[in-house]
């Protein structure tokens, strides 16, 4: 599958990516492309941008600079409705699931339709059912959330996500919280929805079994720049010392720089207030 999707288009398009949160600079100038019907894996350590590049890619945040092309449309030159149409075409699921707690799976999984569509209540009812069966829970349409396990909460929020047919589907840490049966049933389940829906697939996690098994190709993300864009046999074979660190989960020491130490305990009022350091 991964040579296979070298050869068709991208359907985003990332170039010169720049973020900062304050003065402080959080994505480098990133490049990447994820093309169509792929599984591109997002991976990293803590704090190495990840998140903010997801938001990026959903088109829920704009950057400082650079250019997010998504389905061929310049995200940020688009007009609000433009936007607005665009973002139909993604689907999102959310870390802990994030179903509303008083309605039912059903009412969950039609919110979508509701808000997007002129459906009658009948039809929506039959499209939330088969979407239900897709993600294994066919008859939980009437239970409430709070009476699902976890990993039946992530499968519910799957299947809102893909209730309107999007184009690109998203995943925020899939796996978090879940045991390894179910975990490998979750990946299951994304692999199917790659090969039988044809959807691109965009995934964040730190579970490397699980990025190993759906991953067409990793891009690792390491102090808000790309490391590394491949297979998954590529990936193991790289000559990195930092991606070895982090597939074997081993730590790294920091070196402390004294001046950058004392600057961050003073909070530059050392200088702030002409004392000498």
């Amino acid at each position: 599958m991964a040579e296979a999707a070298q050869n068709r288009p991208a359907v985003i398009e990332v170039r010169n990516l720049v973020t900062h949160y304050g003065s402080r600079q959080i994505l480098n100038g990133i490049n990447v492309d994820i093309v169509e019907g792929e599984i591109m894996v997002i991976m990293g350590g803590s704090g190495s941008g990840k998140s903010t590049f997801l938001r990026h890619l959903m088109a829920l945040q704009r950057p400082t600079s650079g250019v997010i092309k998504i389905l061929g449309e310049d995200v940020w030159s688009l007009s609000q409705k433009a936007l607005f149409n665009l973002r139909k075409k993604l689907g999102v699921t959310f870390q802990g699931g994030a179903l509303f707690s008083s309605m039912t799976v059903g009412e969950n999984i039609m919110l979508p339709l509701y808000e997007h569509t002129k459906l009658d209540r009948m039809t929506m009812e039959i499209m939330a059912r088969m979407k239900l069966e897709v993600v294994d829970l066919g008859g939980f349409e009437n239970l409430m959330p709070s009476e699902l396990s976890g990993g039946m909460i992530k499968r519910a929020a799957v299947a809102r996500a893909i209730i309107m047919d999007p184009r690109i589907l998203f995943f925020d840490e899939p796996s978090a919280g879940l045991d390894p049966v179910v975990s490998s049933q979750l990946d299951d389940m994304i692999l199917r929805l790659r090969d039988a829906m044809g959807m691109t697939i965009c995934v964040v996690t730190h579970e490397l079994e699980s990025a190993f098994k759906i991953a067409d190709r990793i891009t690792v993300l390491d102090r808000g720049d790309i490391l590394f864009v491949g297979t998954v046999a590529e990936l193991k074979s790289h000559p990195s010392e930092r991606i070895q660190n982090l597939l074997n989960r081993r730590s790294e020491e920091a070196e402390i720089d004294a001046d950058e130490y004392l600057r961050r305990l003073t909070g530059d009022k050392l200088e702030a207030e002409g004392m000498p350091r």
